[in-house]
């Protein structure tokens, strides 16, 4: 067995509870600036009580919505917007989106240049050396842990692909995690971004760079996102079912940060870029093809890997019985995916055509190298053609 080493990397500081929201204007006041940049999603009039908050203490208030997910484009209009206000600390309140369109300007808004200057696998890469702008992520959704993450996922509608700013200057000085915010919540939504988080607890948990750290994070969300989701989807959310997507979710960005993620996501990123597809439903979508041709893999090629190992106690969490077997999980998670309706990739446009220029984008992913091991083309078009 090999020795253990690993990093571990969050938010400054992570406040949960029901209620919390309330407290968020001393947290945006204690971090020093004057006048805020409030990212919102697409409905902004979900942070009309936190803006008027904020300028209750005397705080300048700009507001940039972020109507779907994030572009390099937008994220220049962004810029744009926070330097004409000359904005010294950034609010994301929303989905992964605007979370994700917030700690991407707080980054770039102290470093100069171009967001391809620093953009992963389609820009230059470079590292971001500068401190960002104080920032503080509130979701409103259950599915990302964008809260907690160090990248920021941005599109390019030229390159027709999703790509990552990377850098600890991407952690939020304060994540904010108000179970509350899930009240009303759209079941669609809730089954999007409830998926996505249950992804995310399963490829850390199965990765090729799992830790001590995450898995305690992992079993704890997963049984959590196994006992709520269905439920919370299918009939009102209550008080218990709220807590647990939102710390499945939480859970899942702290995992993927530290330990990164697997071919679900390696698909998702190009899927996402090439179509307008939300990102949580193609990771449902993805989620059992990925889980089955990763186990037939894993026994074929690398029976003696711990990855195989974890494939039983996913099960047994799943399904909630230490009897469980590891095609138990798979079994599990397409009876998930069919009861919340979460339809395959043609829905947003993918064609058996060009499946080949999906496995080819799908493979330069940075989420691929975390998958337990490498897959060949036959299996990641297995994966694609499944998923449609």
């Amino acid at each position: 067995m090999s020795p253990t080493a690993f990093e571990f990397a969050t938010a400054t500081r992570i406040v949960f509870g029901p209620g919390r929201l309330s407290e968020a204007p001393e947290m945006v006041r204690s971090l020093g600036g004057q006048r805020v940049l409030l990212v919102t999603g697409k409905a902004p009039a979900r942070a009309r009580g936190l803006r008027a908050s904020l300028e209750a203490l005397g705080l300048a208030v700009e507001s940039f919505a972020v109507e779907g997910e994030p572009t390099v484009e937008l994220v220049r209009q962004g810029l744009g917007v926070l330097g004409e206000a000359r904005c010294d600390v950034v609010v994301a309140m929303g989905g992964g989106s605007a979370l994700d369109a917030g700690k991407a300007l707080a980054a770039l808004a102290t470093q100069g240049g171009d967001p391809l200057d620093y953009l992963e696998v389609i820009g230059r890469g470079q590292p971001l050396t500068q401190a960002s702008l104080p920032f503080v992520a509130i979701p409103t959704t259950a599915g990302t842990g964008s809260e907690v993450t160090r990248n920021a996922v941005l599109g390019s509608k030229q390159a027709q692909v999703k790509a990552s700013l990377r850098g600890p200057q991407l952690l939020p000085r304060v994540a904010l995690v108000d179970p509350d915010l899930l009240i009303g919540a759209p079941p669609a939504v809730l089954a999007s971004s409830g998926m996505d988080a249950l992804s995310q607890l399963i490829e850390p948990f199965l990765s090729a760079r799992a830790n001590p750290l995450t898995d305690a994070l992992a079993r704890e969300g997963l049984r959590r996102s196994a006992r709520s989701l269905r439920r919370a989807v299918l009939t009102e959310p209550d008080a218990e079912a709220r807590e647990d997507l939102a710390l499945a979710s939480l859970f899942g960005g702290l995992c993927l940060a530290n330990s990164g993620l697997g071919a679900v996501h390696g698909f998702a990123a190009p899927v996402g870029g090439m179509f307008d597809a939300p990102h949580g439903a193609v990771c449902a979508a993805l989620l059992p093809a990925v889980l089955d041709v990763n186990l037939r893999a894993l026994r074929a090629r690398a029976p003696e890997h711990p990855s195989l190992l974890r494939f039983r106690e996913l099960a047994a969490m799943l399904i909630g019985r230490p009897d469980a077997r590891e095609e138990d999980a798979l079994a599990w998670v397409e009876s998930l995916r069919a009861e919340l309706q979460i339809p395959g990739l043609a829905t947003y446009g993918l064609t058996p055509a060009r499946l080949p220029e999906l496995v080819t984008k799908a493979r330069a992913a940075s989420s691929m190298k975390a998958n337990p091991l490498t897959l060949t083309e036959a299996e990641l078009t297995e994966i694609a053609t499944r998923s449609l």
